[in-house]
C-alpha cells in the first residue's frame, strides 16, 4: 500500500488564525482527503508552535503565563480547524512532554557529538521573526522583510550548520522533486551560494524563559525554531524508542511532504535539513513553499497591520465548502493571489452556483417529472449510435486518472480545472439534447442523457470531495450513491437503472454583495 505523510507548518500561537493560515491548512487537508480517496493510507499533521519569544510576549499582554496562554490559543486553532472541517490525524504542540524529551535528547546528540558549540554571539536580533541577521542580510537597516531589528551581544550555543553545506547543495541538486516549486529551490540554491554562518540555537533564561530547556545548560532554552522543526519527525516518533515501527513507517518509508508559506522556506530548506543531515535521520520527500493570500491592497495579510481576513467571517460570506473550493480553485499552489468578497463570489457563481448545482438541479429535476424520480437504466447502444455521447463518456471516464496524477504533483488548481472542463461540456451537452423537450416525443433518448447527466456527477461529485466534502456528500446522497470507490471513477454505467434520484434543491445558491 502506498503512504502519504503531509504536514502544515505548526502555527504561532500569539494570536488566533487568518486566512492565510487557514489557506495553508485547507490546501494541506485538501490533498490528505484526495491520497485517502486514492486508497493511500495517510497522515496528515498540523499544529501549533508555542515556544519562543513572541508567545511570551502575547501571554504577558494579555495577563497570562505562557502555558495559560497557549492552552486557550491552541484550542482556537482547533476550533477554527473544525469550522473548516480539517480532517487532520495530528494536532501537535510543542509543549507536549514527548516532544520536549525528544528535543533535549537531538540537543545533547549533537552537542556530544562536536555539532553544537558555545560562542558569544554579537549582531542583529529580529524579536518578531526571532531570528538572528548578519550585516550584509540587512535591507537598509531592517530583515529582508522589512522587521525590526535590535543589537545583542551575549554568550550562546551554535550548531554546526555551515559544516553540511555542501551535502545539502548536492543533495538538492540530485533530488530535483526535494524543493517545490522550481522557483524556490533556486531562490535556496542562490542563498546556499554565500558561505553558510552557523546556527545559533540557544537564548538565556536572562532574557527569554519561556521555552525548552538545554539539557547541558541549565541557563538556557532551546531557539524556538530549532525546537519547532523537530515536531514533523518527534510528531511520528523521532527519539521515541516505543515508536520506532511508527518513525520507519511514515518517515523512512512514506517520506514527509511539508507545505509551507514561502515566508518560513531558508528556516525549513536550510537549517530543518542540515539539523536532520547532522543527525543522520533522512531528509523530508518534499518541502512546497506554496505563496502568500494577499489582501484588498496586493499585500501579504499581517496581524500587525491588522490587514487579516476573519476567517469565520468569510466562512458567513461564501459557507465552508464553497471557500474551500475558491482557496483550491483560485490559488495556483506556488502563487501569491489577493482574496476579496467579489472574487470568491465570483468563483462560487461561475463554477458553483451556475454549473455543478445547476448540472444537479436540472438532472434531477427532469428525472422527477419524466421519469418518476427513478434513473432510467443505462442503453449502451443508444449512446454508442452518438458520437457525442461516446466522446462526453471517453471524456469522464478519464478524468479521474488526470485528477490522480495531478494531486500526486502538487497541482490541485489544475485538478479542478480538469473536472470544471467536464461539468462545462456536460451542461453543453444538455443544451444540444434538450431532453426537457425530447422527453416528450422521444423518452428513451431523453432518458439516456439524463443517465448521463447522473453518472457524470457521480464521477465529478466524488472527485470534488476532497475539497467540499459536506456539500458532495449531500450531492451523492441526492443520486443515489452509497460508496466512494475510486475504481469506480474510471468506469461507466456504475449506476443501476431504477435508482432513486431526489429532486435537488440549490446545491450552491448565489451569492451577491450587500
Amino acid at each position: 500500500m502506498s503512504r502519504f505523510y503531509v504536514t502544515t507548518p505548526l502555527y504561532y500561537v500569539n494570536d488566533k488564525p487568518h486566512l492565510g493560515t487557514a489557506y495553508s491548512t485547507v490546501t494541506a487537508d485538501v490533498l490528505a482527503r484526495y491520497h485517502r480517496l486514492f486508497g493511500n493510507e495517510t497522515l496528515f499533521l498540523t499544529g501549533v508552535d508555542e515556544h519562543g519569544q513572541k508567545i511570551q510576549q502575547a501571554a504577558e499582554k494579555r495577563g497570562k503565563s505562557p502555558q495559560e496562554h497557549c492552552d486557550e490559543l491552541s484550542e482556537t486553532f482547533k476550533n477554527v480547524w473544525r469550522d473548516f472541517d480539517i480532517q487532520y490525524d495530528i494536532f501537535f504542540r510543542t509543549t507536549s512532554g514527548f516532544h520536549v524529551t525528544a528535543v533535549q535528547k537531538a540537543l545533547q546528540e549533537l552537542f556530544d557529538k562536536g555539532d553544537i558549540y558555545a560562542n558569544t554571539y554579537e549582531g542583529w536580533y529580529c524579536v518578531s521573526e526571532e531570528i538572528f541577521y548578519t550585516e550584509k542580510e540587512l535591507v537598509d537597516g531592517k530583515t529582508p522583510t522589512g522587521k525590526e531589528v535590535v543589537r545583542i551581544s551575549e554568550k550562546n550555543y551554535f550548531f554546526r550548520m555551515s559544516k553540511y553545506q555542501t551535502r545539502l547543495v548536492e543533495y538538492i541538486n540530485t533530488h530535483p522533486d526535494f524543493i517545490r516549486p522550481e522557483n524556490r529551490k533556486n531562490e535556496v540554491l542562490g542563498f546556499l551560494r554565500q558561505p553558510l554562518a552557523d546556527l545559533c540555537i540557544s537564548r538565556p533564561k536572562s532574557r527569554l524563559s519561556w521555552g525548552v530547556e538545554i539539557p547541558f545548560d541549565h541557563d538556557y532554552v532551546t531557539y524556538v525554531w530549532f525546537d519547532a522543526l523537530l515536531n514533523y519527525a518527534t510528531g511520528v516518533g523521532l527519539y521515541q524508542p516505543a515508536r520506532t515501527d511508527e518513525f520507519h513507517k511514515w518517515w523512512h518509508e512514506a517520506g514527509a511532504n511539508h507545505l509551507i508559506g514561502k515566508d518560513i522556506l531558508i528556516t525549513h530548506a536550510v537549517y530543518w535539513t542540515t539539523m536532520l543531515l547532522a543527525m543522520g535521520v533522512p531528509l523530508p520527500k518534499t518541502i512546497f513553499a506554496h505563496g502568500w493570500v494577499l489582501n484588498r491592497d496586493n499585500e501579504k495579510m499581517s496581524k500587525s497591520k491588522g490587514s487579516v481576513m476573519d476567517p469565520k467571517e468569510m466562512i458567513g460570506f461564501a459557507g465552508v465548502d464553497a471557500l474551500r473550493y475558491f482557496f483550491v480553485r483560485e490559488i495556483h499552489l506556488g502563487n501569491d493571489a489577493p482574496i476579496s468578497h467579489e472574487l470568491i463570489m465570483n468563483r462560487i457563481n461561475n463554477d458553483l452556483a451556475n454549473n455543478l448545482g445547476n448540472l444537479l438541479s436540472r438532472t434531477t429535476t427532469l428525472i422527477d417529472k419524466f421519469f418518476g424520480g427513478m434513473t432510467p437504466a443505462f442503453q449502451p447502444q443508444v449512446a454508442g449510435a452518438d458520437p457525442m455521447s461516446r466522446e462526453l463518456i471517453d471524456h469522464a471516464t478519464s478524468l479521474a486518472s488526470k485528477v490522480k496524477s495531478l494531486i500526486e504533483d502538487f497541482q490541485p488548481s489544475l485538478a479542478l480545472e480538469n473536472i470544471v472542463e467536464l461539468l462545462n461540456e456536460t451542461n453543453r451537452f444538455l443544451e444540444s439534447k434538450a431532453p426537457w423537450k425530447t422527453a416528450k416525443t422521444d423518452p428513451a433518448t431523453a432518458g439516456q442523457h439524463l443517465y448521463m447527466a447522473v453518472e457524470i456527477l457521480r464521477i465529478t461529485g466524488t472527485l470534488l470531495s476532497p475539497v467540499m466534502p459536506a456539500k458532495c456528500r449531500e450531492l451523492l446522497k441526492t443520486i443515489g450513491v452509497k460508496s466512494l470507490a475510486w475504481e469506480s471513477l474510471s468506469q461507466w454505467a456504475v449506476t443501476a437503472g431504477q435508482t432513486s434520484i431526489a429532486k435537488a434543491p440549490p446545491l450552491f445558491p448565489r451569492i451577491e454583495l450587500t
